[in-house]
């Protein structure tokens, strides 16, 4: 039977799964030597300018990425995506100033973003509708071991050797994964009628990721200046956002639009959360940083598992598993409250939040394959980037919002355990919207795209 590792498949499933582990890891490795690094580099003040100078290149990559695939497909636009991002650590790496080293990180978020929307490119080119399961359960597993282990190994190499291998240590399997996949889908090939180059889509890419960074700067502060800065912010992410999400996004229309949305509610209500737990489990109840880490390994646990299971049944309705993903994260989500009550003693956030992973594992792989059956070939770029700047977007505003109660936990205003638990209800009530229009996000029969089951490359 065929499979996402048979002879057809190896070597792009392989690379594939080998760019996703790195990305990752890099993602999760640089929140723990960030703070070595701008000390050495003495740039305290800027401390958050690396992480918004990554959203907003990220935002504007993944658009690039999308345009590029669709226009001279995958195999032509993936080498430019990697020499990005390969060239922020490199430059991120060996930086000797702190302005150096954020023109370094704007680098990688363009071309994490640009890999990122291509990975669903190729794997709607070379695998057949029946695998997509499978590879997007293998996908979403390829973030656990990371998960697991970034952080700690980050750590290591900064405490033992230098921040700086963090990032320069990444480049060598970073190329050989892109080989790999480049050696494997040989046959994949721009289309041929093309679309005309979008530029004004990159200058709306750039709005949106700037109206996020305002936002999320807006919501560090709590003085007068935060208000006009959060209303210019909102008001550059909407004009942004307009012409890059299918239409229909925002009041969650049914089909392609209605998956988009469902990936912005996904991430918006995980993560939005999934920041805030080790914070409570420090704070509240006085956890280690490695016990309050825990309850965040359980939810990579979960995510995986379930991500497994659900490439099982390929002839399950998305749908439906959407649903049931979004079902579990509501429920993980109102039982985490019980992990901000200070009588618990937050023991309650190793359970909960291995629930809010199940859901995710059954919600994002559902997503991704759905986004494939209804997005037409011609235009499966820039669906996949509207699909990641959903995520990217809904997570920073829920994040945003955390931050904002937090801050406001901080002055005083309010206790933390209110903070949180306010957030927790924020988020359940994403995540049951989500379960309630789960169902809008199957394909309309008349609008079924011709031979979106196809496979164009074996590899």
């Amino acid at each position: 039977m065929p499979g996402i590792l048979d002879q057809a498949h190896r070597r792009t499933t392989a690379g594939l799964l080998m760019l996703v582990t790195f990305i990752a890891f890099e993602a999760m490795a640089v929140g723990t030597a960030m703070p070595t690094a701008v000390a050495e580099l003495d740039g305290l003040a800027w401390y958050g300018w690396p992480f918004s100078a990554f959203l907003v290149a990220s935002v504007v990559g993944m658009v690039v990425g999308g345009d590029a695939g669709d226009r001279r497909g995958p195999r032509v636009a993936l080498p430019w995506g990697v020499a990005a991002f390969a060239a922020g650590l490199l430059v991120a790496g060996l930086s000797g100033g702190m302005a150096v080293f954020v023109a370094g990180r704007a680098m990688q978020g363009l071309g994490a973003g640009v890999m990122v929307v291509l990975l669903y490119v190729i794997a709607g080119q070379a695998y057949d509708a029946a695998l997509r399961p499978r590879l997007f359960g293998a996908i979403s597993a390829a973030w656990v071991l990371p998960a697991l282990v970034g952080p700690v190994l980050a750590g290591l190499v900064t405490t033992h050797a230098s921040w700086r291998l963090v990032f320069l240590g990444l480049l060598p399997v970073i190329v050989l994964g892109t080989l790999l996949v480049l050696s494997a889908c040989r046959s994949l090939t721009a289309p041929d009628s093309p679309p005309p180059a979008a530029r004004g889509r990159r200058w709306s890419a750039v709005l949106a990721g700037l109206g996020i960074a305002a936002l999320q700067y807006a919501g560090q502060r709590l003085d007068l200046l935060a208000v006009p800065v959060a209303v210019v912010g909102a008001g550059a992410l909407l004009a942004g956002l307009r012409p890059l999400l299918p239409r229909g996004t925002v009041r969650v229309a049914r089909g392609l639009p209605a998956v988009v949305a469902s990936r912005g509610l996904l991430a918006g209500a995980f993560f939005g959360m999934d920041a805030l737990i080790p914070l409570l489990l420090t704070t509240v109840h006085g956890y280690s940083p490695t016990a309050a880490g825990l309850p965040l390994t359980a939810g990579a646990v979960g995510w995986a598992l379930a991500s497994q299971l659900q490439g099982r049944f390929p002839g399950v309705p998305r749908e439906r598993l959407l649903r049931l993903g979004f079902v579990l994260l509501a429920a993980g989500l109102a039982a985490t409250v019980l992990a901000a009550l200070p009588g618990t003693g937050g023991w309650p956030a190793y359970l909960t939040w291995a629930v809010a992973g199940l859901g995710m594992g059954f919600g994002m792989p559902s997503v991704g394959v759905l986004l494939l059956e209804q997005s037409p070939e011609h235009r499966r770029g820039a669906d996949s980037a509207a699909l990641q700047i959903s995520d990217v977007t809904m997570s920073a505003l829920c994040i945003g919002l955390a931050g904002v109660l937090v801050a406001a936990a901080t002055e005083g205003l309010l206790g933390l355990p209110v903070a949180v638990a306010v957030s927790i209800a924020v988020c359940t009530a994403l995540a049951l919207v989500g379960a309630r229009l789960a169902g809008r996000a199957a394909a309309p029969p008349r609008e079924a795209v011709p031979g979106a089951g196809t496979t164009l490359a074996a590899s």
